[in-house]
């Protein structure tokens, strides 16, 4: 083991043993302690959440179409996508137990699930959708006899759950009619940044293991997948233009939620993702000689997956920013700077958010055993390993 590789596992490990403390100080003096409120119930682990559920299901996507639709150049690749789908929907479900607060109640979803909730919905097929990854890797490193045939079955039902995965996730907030996320066309909207984020998450992951010798890929491929990647941001910034259009159409219920998002507290994220998340890259990759630089290729792919973040970012907390009740005092803000105050100071008339330290130590803490599994899982799969 190279001195180089040592010091990512300490650091990475350092990392992750941060988290697990921060988290642990959370169990033990409650959400609190983090920046959410009544008025922001759901805060940085849930936008964690939607953004690890979309690199997952992109990659899983990826993996599957290969041996749907018998793509021959791309089958070379679906063992790393495997890999990293199953790491990012492994860091997806960590979100949602870190974001419960009371993880030793976990079990009630099971001996008490409301069948008609999106919520339970979500659980189930991230449990099948777990279940199908594991599976699939399994029959993808099986040297059995048939092997290649339980794969091209399994990627079968691959295809759709992983597509239906980031639709439910969707569906938790499309489904709300009290918030500005009741939309019909926010499952095409997740499929599609869950579709172009975990391609160039994909992408970054060969190149690294390409450039670390673990697992060799031919530019060439990677310059293929680059143009499908523009294809993808294509389609994501489609339904993003139709979904602003619906908004801003005069009399539309969003109207409000659009000068937020556009104009507000939120501007910033949504101009990044809309700018250096759809724009910069498309034009990087639209282009035959720009797939051909290795450079450029791996600077659309973070220019992506950090647009789809804050796509995440702005999406969750505009809707938060302006309260269903209106008029003074406002609502009980509930949030820890509110619980040394008094009178009209415990209210609050709109919707404000940072994440504390101790969300901030979690998610890296989080993010640094997904990039952790990855290696060991890369190292101990791939290694030796050429396309086939």
């Amino acid at each position: 083991m190279s001195s180089k590789l040592k010091a990512t596992y300490g650091v990475l490990g350092a990392l992750v043993v941060a988290g697990v403390a921060a988290w642990i100080y959370q169990l033990a003096n409650g959400l609190g302690v983090t920046g959410m409120s009544n008025g922001v119930s759901w805060g940085l682990y849930i936008a964690c959440f939607m953004f690890f559920v979309g690199l997952s299901a992109g990659g899983l996507i990826v993996a599957s179409s290969a041996s749907v639709f018998h793509i021959a150049e791309y089958k070379k690749v679906a063992l790393p996508a495997i890999i990293c789908s199953t790491v990012c929907i492994c860091c997806a479900g960590m979100f949602v137990l870190i974001d419960m607060g009371g993880i030793q109640r976990v079990w009630r979803i099971l001996v008490g699930p409301n069948p008609t909730s999106p919520l339970v919905w979500d659980v189930c097929v991230i449990s099948c959708y777990l279940i199908v990854n594991i599976v699939y890797l399994v029959f993808m490193c099986s040297k059995k006899p048939g092997a290649a045939d339980k794969v091209s079955i399994v990627s079968r039902f691959a295809l759709p759950i992983a597509i239906l995965v980031h639709s439910v996730t969707a569906w938790i907030f499309g489904l709300q009619v009290s918030k500005e996320w009741y939309t019909a066309i926010m499952a095409p909207i997740f499929v599609a940044s869950a579709m172009d984020s975990g391609l160039a998450l994909l992408l970054l992951a060969l190149m690294g293991l390409n450039k670390s010798g673990v697992f060799k890929v031919e530019n060439k491929l990677i310059s293929s997948l680059a143009g499908l990647l523009a294809v993808c941001i294509a389609v994501d910034a489609f339904f993003i233009g139709c979904e602003c259009l619906t908004m801003a159409y005069p009399g539309a219920k969003g109207a409000e939620a659009l000068s937020v998002m556009a104009g507000g507290i939120t501007a910033p994220f949504f101009w990044i993702e809309i700018i250096g998340g759809l724009l910069i890259p498309f034009l990087l990759m639209v282009f035959a000689k720009n797939r051909a630089n290795m450079k450029l290729v791996g600077l659309a792919c973070v220019l992506v997956v950090a647009g789809v973040f804050c796509k995440r970012i702005w999406l969750l907390f505009t809707s938060f920013y302006e309260f269903n009740i209106a008029g003074a005092p406002g609502v009980i803000s509930g949030s820890s700077a509110a619980r040394g105050a008094s009178g009209v100071d415990v209210f609050a008339m709109l919707g404000t958010y940072a994440p504390t330290w101790v969300e901030i130590a979690v998610v890296v803490g989080v993010v640094s055993l997904g990039a952790l599994a990855f290696i060991v899982m890369s190292r101990m799969l791939l290694a030796g390993r050429k396309q086939a």
